[in-house]
């Protein structure tokens, strides 16, 4: 069973979708930003039931419990399942092609309908006359294979025809430390968006240093009055939790958006790819005044475990930065 969730569904709602389906199998493979495969062979024998009813039911639950609607495609093979899915109208579905079905149904479709198949690809077979499905499923595989390259023109001519021996691995989604900021009202100050940005730098490296772990990645998103957004990742230069690194990629980030004129509505500042503390290499400095700011940070930590989080912290983030 392949899933699709809406675009830019957010990740928290993302991560209680795939705790729905853990509810159905144990076999889940998370494909973020938004998708999911599910195995159902052990699943149907424990629920009693058909793959379809299976999708209805997951259907049912993310509407009832999220609000959130989903496509559903249910197939004999990843690359089946995939392109039914995507088949499904929006805002949700569910289509299930039967395995004695599977080679009539593909080969009804544009070829660029296939799972697998991008417009470069589907360009170069169309210009061969190549159009459906099943025309692709009828070209002898070493055809296919000149005409798109030796892997991906196998991988083509096997998917056409309904062979996708893939199995679907379990991988859960990889962990993350998201902090928000939403604006009282629509802001055009560089100013106030970087005060904020500073204050939630703060907020995330107190919760990472607090469940000891650093971040390999940050993920910067801006959104704007309209429902516009903007999103960018960088890596750090090495894994950390501390205020100074998480201080400077996210200004880093937020230098690359060039803001302007946009009427910033919130930000959204998250680590991603985190590695747990004691598996991250401490790098001995030389440099006195980096040292002389980790001793502050765990003075600060101190303080805020004892009288609260906004106690203590950059002058920024209580008086509006000039």
């Amino acid at each position: 069973m392949h899933v699709r969730c809406p675009d830019r569904l957010p990740e928290e709602t993302y991560r209680r979708v795939l705790e729905l389906l853990a509810e159905l199998s144990p076999v889940v493979q998370t494909l973020p930003p938004t998708a999911a495969l599910v195995e159902l062979k052990g699943a149907l024998r424990y629920h009693g039931t058909d793959p379809r009813h299976l999708g209805e039911i997951l259907r049912v639950r993310t509407l009832s419990r999220l609000g959130v609607d989903v496509r559903v495609g249910v197939g004999p093979s990843i690359a089946v399942a995939a392109t039914a899915s995507a088949q499904v109208p929006q805002p949700g579905g569910v289509l299930a092609v039967a395995p004695d079905q599977a080679a009539d149904w593909l080969g009804a479709l544009p070829v660029d309908a296939l799972h697998g198949i991008g417009p470069r690809q589907a360009a170069v077979l169309s210009d061969y006359g190549i159009h459906s499905v099943g025309l692709l499923a009828a070209v002898p595989p070493a055809t296919v294979q000149r005409l798109l390259g030796g892997r991906a023109g196998r991988t083509a001519a096997d998917r056409a025809r309904g062979i996708d021996p893939r199995p679907v691995v379990p991988r859960t989604l990889p962990a993350a430390a998201t902090v928000r900021h939403r604006f009282p009202r629509h802001t055009l100050d560089g100013a106030d968006a970087r005060a904020a940005l500073l204050e939630m730098v703060v907020r995330l490296g107190l919760l990472l240093r607090r469940r000891d772990q650093a971040a390999r990645a940050l993920t910067l998103t801006l959104m704007f009055a309209g429902g516009g957004r903007w999103e960018k990742t960088r890596r750090l230069a090495e894994p950390s939790a501390h205020d100074d690194d998480l201080r400077l990629l996210s200004y880093q980030l937020m230098d690359a958006a060039g803001l302007q004129r946009g009427r910033l509505v919130a930000l959204v500042l998250k680590g991603e790819d985190l590695a747990d503390r004691d598996q991250v290499a401490e790098q001995i400095s030389f440099d006195g005044a980096r040292e002389a700011r980790l001793v502050a940070e765990e003075v600060t930590d101190r303080v805020r475990d004892k009288f609260g989080a906004r106690v203590i912290g950059p002058a920024a983030i209580f008086r509006r930065a000039s």
